[in-house]
């Protein structure tokens, strides 16, 4: 952290000369960096080289100077430049400091020709502390204990971006474990078997993901002190609580993902792609607790404050519900997709036609057949017909279009023309 301090021993009286352009003068170079008191690179100000040209000649004479250049102090502290070679003091001036006033120096600073002297003039030598008035030191006090908190609150920060990288290539595992799983396994592995061992890997990703969340969300507890918690830090409580749903630990989930929204809440630039997934992460859990109506106004809300990915969450929201055996959410869930879709012919919304027609299939009734008393034939509930042949409308040869197709040959529909059976 850089701090400009404007602080100086006093003024310290030198001989000033004008600078002179130095034709054919041998030169070499001065390289160094300038420190502040907080013991933190200095930002700014200027260095200036005063070369001692002749010693003083007798008792209480001074010494004969010449400035040979002035030189900016950079943003890391760091200054150079070119000087003809000889011995110089370095003359440091903080910003906004008058003519003739003088932070710190250093002294006897010899340059070669084709050479660089490097040079660090440290205003956090105990030397210069102990010359500082009262109040300067009472300051400095307070800035050094200031910048060992943001020190430290730096290395938290730079651990928390290092594990969350962590927990996203975690997600990316589990999104793979089933090819992982078969790979591991090998060729001839059983379904059952890559089963068991997607699981096993999803378990342990999960588990991670939430150690590490868990960890890092103590820390900045730690040192928030008892305060508020910054809204950056909600993207952490997200994730802990994905790693919660996925280890099946719904209330715990429930609370990460309510301390995520309320810390969203609280920023001046809310993220509406984090409010969406965390409120959609909350539907998630809500709906595996069987909560229906809070998790529906979850999946909504998502909906409401990302409409670009609406569809996409309120999809989820149907499988879920699909998962959860709840056929009426899963059929509100749907028709809140397919209103949602910019096109009713999105290729994306083939499995939300599917899912809203499996939750209505299950109200289908049997009557006689029209053709033959003695028949019995089924008789599909409103909407559940027209929801299977879109999904064939769009994925005629869909991972569901064989199941599809079968209901509505037993429910006497005409299959759309556009479904080609698959090869046997």
């Amino acid at each position: 952290m850089k701090r400009i301090l404007p602080l100086w021993l006093g003024l310290v009286a030198f001989a000033a000369i004008p600078v002179l352009a130095q034709q054919g003068v041998p030169m070499g170079k001065i390289h160094g960096q300038v420190i502040n008191p907080t013991g933190a690179p200095q930002n700014g100000g200027t260095i200036t080289a005063r070369q001692t040209t002749r010693a003083a000649s007798g008792p209480g004479l001074s010494a004969q100077t010449q400035d040979q250049g002035v030189f900016k102090v950079g943003e890391d502290g760091s200054f150079s430049g070119d000087v003809p070679a000889g011995t110089y003091t370095l003359i440091y001036a903080s910003p906004g400091m008058a003519p003739g006033q003088v932070a710190d120096h250093l002294e006897n600073i010899v340059v070669t020709v084709g050479k660089t002297a490097e040079a660090t003039i440290d205003m956090s030598r105990q030397e210069y502390i102990n010359n500082l008035p009262p109040d300067q030191k009472a300051k400095l006090d307070e800035m050094r204990k200031h910048n060992s908190e943001a020190l430290k609150a730096n290395e938290i920060i730079k651990h928390l971006n290092a594990d969350l990288k962590a927990t996203t290539q975690d997600f990316r595992d589990i999104d793979e474990a089933p090819a992982s799983a078969k790979e591991q396994l090998g060729a001839g592995a059983t379904n059952q078997a890559v089963d068991a061992k997607t699981e096993e890997i999803k378990t342990a990703k999960y588990t991670d993901a939430e150690q590490l969340m868990s960890k890092d969300i103590a820390a900045v507890v730690q040192m928030a002190n008892g305060g508020p918690l910054k809204s950056e830090y909600a993207v952490l409580y997200a994730q802990l609580g994905q790693a919660q749903v996925g280890l099946k630990k719904y209330d715990d989930a429930e609370a990460s993902y309510k301390k995520a929204l309320d810390l969203e809440n609280t920023a001046k630039s809310p993220q509406v792609e984090v409010q969406g997934i965390v409120e959609a992460g909350l539907g998630t859990a809500l709906a595996r607790q069987n909560k229906t109506d809070d998790a529906q106004a979850a999946f909504d809300a998502a909906a409401k404050i990302n409409p670009p990915k609406a569809v996409a969450y309120l999809k989820n929201a149907a499988v879920i519900f699909y998962q959860q055996g709840n056929t009426a959410a899963q059929v509100a869930a749907a028709d809140k997709a397919i209103a949602a879709a910019t096109s009713p012919n999105d290729p994306s919304l083939a499995v939300v036609y599917y899912l809203k027609g499996q939750a209505l299939v299950g109200n289908a009734t049997m009557a006689p057949d029209p053709k033959d008393p003695k028949l019995q034939i089924i008789v599909l509930p409103p909407g559940c017909a027209e929801a299977y042949q879109k999904y064939l409308e769009l994925a005629p040869t869909g991972t569901y279009a064989v199941e599809v197709k079968g209901i509505l040959d037993q429910a006497g529909q005409k299959v759309s023309t556009t479904y080609k059976a698959p090869k046997k």
